[in-house]
């Protein structure tokens, strides 16, 4: 055993010795040399190339390796063997991922690429205002020499992309409010968010079916839309004008556009900004894929038409964009109260179409109103309100939306001579969604009975209606027509008229400059 253990100390000191003439021969430099000399003769040789994509780069988080470790995760669930498991703040799903060291082939345009997510221990670091994780992470890509031109010039825009849709997806949506005004908090933002958890989408909204297909493919070809809206030289944002009698649905059409894009919600309520600075401020701190509310802008501050005013004088005509638009004034009828607001009607008209409204991308703005005869034609115009919608008293589409959400009864389930006479009085009663959801929810329970007491309301409310004399909706759709014409009016511009008398006075006015 003795000899063993003598023969072993003799070999490992020839061994050393031997290691100690290698180091003397070959320092440190000249074998760095050799294995930089080595591996670059290998690349030439090689058919592929490799791209390092690291977690920190320098002190900064490398955002492309955040996006390839979600982009990775779609993926990874299916294929993936050994799995790391994720779930982000306020996200609404879990994420997969690489496991430490493990490997993943994808697919982009018909070329195979390898990844790689490697982890390696960092070295022990010396004082540091900022300590490094002590793991080393990142992932490798290889790809053939030959499509290194598709990787860097598609592929990882692709990726990004994609890692866009996919947080945007897993996190839950947010609503914010301006509850202080314009004044920014700590952190620098204007705007107060909770979580966003309105459950109303396009399949449960209480409207008529070809109506609704119509918003939808206007709403999905916007937010395919870079293309087009950069081609065009148009900011890529779109608006949309809600109006009609209130209970009629406006807020939970845009509950069911934020959940059918997957958009956050800006609920700007004007009373509370101060001017047109704030509200500036305001729209620059919004994010992009979202939807700016402003919810029954006639009750706001006064945005009152200026046909209606009545008032022909050159003052008041020439001061339209620069006067100053009190809050609460008579454009609510009454509605609002008066809080020193100096927001001018310009300063809205350039928040919503002028040069601060492209600050950003992939905004849509909503204004809400009950009574659109009464706000001025420059906020309705295209480019401000593109597309304006009618929401009108209940239909008969949308009454067997309503009874298929309350009651679960489909079509088919209901006796013919009912839906003849739901049919015949439900337009004849112009109740709102919300007045017969009131009604069916009260006996959701039993279903017979909700919908033979919601025949029985809309049959009272009808006659009531043809008693008052009210203008019913009748086959021709009058109802359609007395609206059409109602924004028409609002519409218009100033008369001519008006426009007349503008000159002549600011002739009169040169005039009397150049007498003085």
């Amino acid at each position: 055993m003795r000899e063993y253990w003598t023969s072993l100390a003799s070999l490992l000191g020839v061994f050393a010795f031997c290691q100690t003439i290698l180091q003397a021969v070959f320092p440190p430099e000249l074998r760095f040399a050799s294995v930089k000399l080595f591996n670059r003769i290998f690349h030439c040789f090689s058919s592929y190339c490799y791209f390092d994509i690291t977690e920190i780069d320098g002190v900064n988080t490398n955002e492309l390796y955040n996006a390839v470790q979600l982009y990775l995760s779609s993926s990874v669930s299916i294929t993936g063997n050994r799995l790391s498991l994720t779930r982000a703040v306020n996200s609404s799903g879990f994420t997969f991922g690489l496991a430490n060291n493990d490997s993943i082939v994808d697919t982009f345009n018909g070329v195979n690429v390898l990844w790689e997510h490697v982890v390696t221990q960092r070295q022990a670091q010396t004082f540091s205002w900022r300590p490094l994780p002590d793991e080393k992470r990142g992932f490798t890509l290889r790809i053939k020499k030959k499509d290194k031109a598709l990787v860097l010039n598609s592929y990882l825009d692709y990726i990004m992309e994609k890692a866009s849709d996919i947080r945007r997806k897993n996190q839950d949506r947010l609503l914010y409010t301006n509850s202080r005004g314009g004044s920014l908090d700590s952190r620098g933002h204007p705007w107060e968010s909770v979580p966003f958890k309105h459950p109303s989408t396009f399949d449960t909204l209480a409207m008529d079916p070809q109506k609704k297909r119509e918003i939808m493919e206007d709403l999905q070809d916007f937010a395919n839309g870079q293309s087009f809206y950069h081609k065009t030289g148009r900011a890529w944002k779109r608006g949309y004008l809600l109006y009609g009698p209130p209970g009629t649905g406006k807020s939970s059409m845009i509950a069911a556009m934020a959940n059918y894009l997957g958009y956050d919600i800006y609920d700007l309520e004007l009373t509370e900004v101060h001017n047109n600075s704030e509200l500036r401020k305001l729209l620059m701190k919004t994010s992009s894929k979202s939807i700016i509310v402003i919810e029954d802008i006639d009750c706001s501050i006064n945005l009152t038409n200026r046909n209606n005013k009545g008032n022909t004088s050159v003052s008041a005509s020439r001061s339209y964009y620069d006067s100053e638009l009190r809050g609460g004034g008579g454009g609510g009828g009454g509605c609002g109260e008066e809080g020193g607001n100096t927001i001018t009607l310009s300063g809205l008209l350039n928040f919503t179409d002028g040069l601060w409204s492209c600050c950003g991308s992939e905004r849509i703005f909503v204004f809400t109103t009950n009574h659109i005869e009464k706000l001025d034609p420059a906020l309705l115009r295209s480019g401000r309100m593109d597309m304006h919608i009618f929401m009108s008293y209940c239909s008969f589409p949308a009454l067997k939306i309503l009874l298929k959400n309350y009651l679960g009864c489909e079509e088919c389930e209901l006796e013919e001579t009912i839906l003849k006479q739901l049919e015949e009085v439900v337009d004849v009663a112009r109740m709102t969604p919300a007045d017969i959801s009131e009604v069916l929810i009260k006996n959701r329970r039993k279903k017979e009975k909700a919908v033979e007491e919601l025949l029985e309301t809309l049959k009272v409310r009808a006659e009531m209606n043809e008693k008052s004399g009210v203008l019913m909706r009748g086959e021709n759709g009058v109802e359609e027509e007395e609206e059409e014409e109602q924004e028409k009016r609002a519409l218009d511009s100033e008369s001519p008229k008006e426009e007349s008398e503008i000159e002549d006075n600011c002739k009169e006015e040169e005039e009397e400059e150049k007498v003085k």
